[in-house]
């Protein structure tokens, strides 16, 4: 995989760091605005990118790219993913991926017609952690309630509420705590137990913008909370609580560091099956493999993870419209 990244921010920053344990990936571009291109220049110079832009385009028609990492605002992943596959190049879009089903599925269509990959960065469903416990599922079913909570009180909160409005906050650019921190939430749940019958978003409203809110899906048969927030502190703690038994972890659901099983009766079992140190190594290894081999197959599974997330999160949006 010949990587032209696009972004110059955080989560950019934190992929450069796994570059290395990533298998057969060649970083080979990186685009940002002028307005960084000091931070992408000290970036390619750091981790060995021999081409910098400040024109997307100019990245996009770059013969050295075969795939496009875009990691900038909620608000231009569409644009910046379709201009991507008009040029022929396999796309890996950061999460949320877009901002609809309806551009969700247009993207995809464009893909097929090119023959092209396109899947969405999200480290959690990635994850052996992830493998394991939707494996230890049907040891616990039948399942009837679970929470999921990704609270992290965000370094930007304290400027926000000072009036510094950083993209996270931003309703302009899809900020808010259902986009960046729920939307992983919103994976898990679809991975594990597919479409709700209902979706209401309960959220606290700041500015204009969502810094924190429960998310409840309804499902026939067990009910199902989510909770992001970038306004409180905690540790979290998720559950998934059933009949025979329960799983549950602590701190991340992005990250899925460990979990425990405990069965009615016996003493509980804790597990971490995650090979790398770092989130974002898992999820980069399977992209550069689908890539590489041209596993339409395979993009295509991971994508009806990525439109069932998509379904949630739309109905989740128009629920407090």
């Amino acid at each position: 995989m010949k990587l032209g990244i696009i972004g110059s921010g955080m989560i950019v920053h934190d992929f450069l760091t796994t570059a290395d344990q990533i298998k057969n990936l060649e970083l080979t571009a990186i685009s940002s605005t002028k307005r960084s291109a000091g931070i992408a220049q000290e970036l390619a110079q750091k981790y060995g990118i021999p081409q910098t832009y400040t024109d997307n385009e100019e990245l996009m028609s770059d013969n050295s790219v075969d795939t496009v990492y875009i990691g900038v605002p909620n608000s231009l992943h569409n644009s910046l993913a379709k201009l991507a596959l008009e040029h022929g190049k396999n796309v890996i879009c950061e999460k949320p991926f877009v901002l609809s089903t309806d551009e969700a599925e247009e993207l995809k269509r464009l893909a097929d017609k090119k023959d092209l990959i396109i899947v969405e960065a999200i480290t959690n469903v990635y994850l052996e952690n992830y493998k394991k416990i939707k494996e230890e599922l049907n040891k616990i079913a039948p399942i009837h309630i679970v929470s999921l909570n990704y609270t992290q009180y965000s370094s930007r909160y304290d400027a926000f509420l000072e009036g510094k409005i950083a993209p996270v906050f931003d309703p302009k650019k899809d900020g808010g705590a259902l986009m960046d921190l729920n939307i992983y939430n919103i994976h898990l749940a679809a991975g594990l137990f597919g479409l709700p019958d209902m979706v209401k978003y309960y959220a606290n409203m700041q500015k204009g913008i969502d810094t924190s809110g429960i998310l409840h899906l309804s499902y026939p048969d067990k009910q199902v909370t989510l909770i992001g927030s970038k306004d409180s502190y905690v540790t979290p703690r998720s559950f998934i609580e059933g009949e025979k038994g329960s799983i549950y972890f602590d701190g991340s659901t992005g990250t899925l560091d460990n979990f425990t099983v405990e069965m009615r009766g016996q003493k509980p079992k804790r597990y971490n099956l995650n090979k790398y140190s770092h989130r974002m190594v898992s999820e980069f290894t399977a992209f550069a493999e689908m890539i590489d081999q041209h596993d339409i197959r395979r993009a295509d599974e991971a994508f009806v993870n990525t439109l069932e997330t998509m379904k949630i999160l739309t109905a989740a949006k128009n629920s407090v419209e």
